[in-house]
């Protein structure tokens, strides 16, 4: 599912991001090679980080 028009980041993406050590939004954004524009995947970003069993995400 897409969570970033912006980027085009799937929520995929994410989850690969965190499982190579992102724990920040900004992290997940510079391993997808994107960045933060509009900031309305924040929140989306940060729940599916939180959800990753082992990691912290921190805001």
């Amino acid at each position: 599912m897409v969570i970033c028009l912006c980027n085009g980041m799937s929520d995929g993406d994410v989850r690969t991001a965190a499982a190579n050590g992102a724990t920040r939004p900004k992290e997940v954004y510079d391993c997808c090679g994107g960045r933060a524009q509009c900031g309305g995947c924040t929140a989306t970003i940060l729940h599916i980080l939180r959800e990753m069993p082992g990691e912290k995400a921190q805001a």
